[in-house]
């Protein structure tokens, strides 16, 4: 496996995405496919396919308990040491995986964005894996803007598909700023990835994912991990992945519960 080292550490902190190659073994690649794939055939009660045209872009997460080889990868497998190491944290507590499947001649881009603002979390020390299982090149990888996370502020959450706000008092937020791709095209960071390699990012740094036009699957899996920080906090509109709906019960401010959020890194 390989180390994540002091430039991996100091580029994630700078820039809020780095990539950390040959992470995932052959062996892990393919546990993980078969996870995905069996996680298409058998989809959770947020399983979908979101394309409206096109090639099939099935999204879904929160599996981890029906398809185990998802936390394996964090626990057993590098990723929790990984995300502790990148987020300078003494504990990783595991927050949820998303698989994220576009099939060839998908025309579903994601819109600029930060995760922050969906999740009924708040912390400093947070780190997104995305790990794909196919080649993926410049062009169809997310893109970033590097430093957008510095400031940790948190900018309004809008529905992807029209950019509206999320219905709810969102005034707490700052307004979401405009994004010029060829304006600001110095700051915006995309790389040509292989399976094994893994696109570490902050939940603060902005991000889209374009479609996927050509000819190969673009099969992913989003690990979501938090440090010892992370606190649970209530959003005045609907969270994602909606755990309050699937019965997590906190109040404001309680760190996350070890039995739905697995610890699977210390120091």
């Amino acid at each position: 496996m390989a180390q994540v080292g002091a430039r991996e550490i100091e580029t994630f902190r700078r820039d809020g995405v780095v990539v950390v190659r040959n992470v995932l073994s052959p062996q892990w690649l393919e546990r993980l496919a078969n996870a995905v794939e069996d996680n298409i055939g058998s989809p959770g009660p947020s399983g979908k396919n979101h394309a409206e045209a096109g090639g099939a872009y099935f999204g879904d997460y929160v599996n981890w308990q029906r398809f185990p080889d998802f936390l394996r990868a964090a626990d057993d497998g590098p990723l929790g040491a990984v995300a502790g190491a990148l987020m300078g944290a003494e504990t990783v507590q595991f927050f949820h995986e998303h698989v994220l499947v576009k099939e060839p001649g998908n025309g579903s881009a994601t819109p600029w964005h930060q995760d922050m603002p969906y999740y009924c979390l708040d912390g400093e020390k947070t780190v997104s894996l995305w790990a794909p299982l196919d080649s993926v090149t410049r062009d169809v990888c997310p893109h970033f803007i590097a430093g957008s996370h510095r400031d940790k502020v948190t900018y309004v959450p809008r529905r992807f598909k029209t950019l509206q706000p999320l219905e709810g008092d969102v005034s707490r937020y700052a307004p979401f700023p405009d994004i010029d791709e060829t304006r600001d095209a110095e700051r915006i960071l995309a790389f040509d990835l292989a399976p094994g390699d893994v696109l570490a990012f902050d939940f603060h740094t902005l991000h889209n994912a374009p479609a996927n036009p050509g000819g190969t699957r673009r099969r992913a899996i989003s690990f979501r991990f938090v440090g010892e920080d992370a606190r649970y906090v209530e959003r005045p509109h609907e969270v994602s992945p909606p755990f309050p709906q699937l019965g997590l019960r906190l109040a404001m401010n309680d760190p996350l519960p070890q039995d739905w959020f697995p610890v699977v890194w210390h120091r």
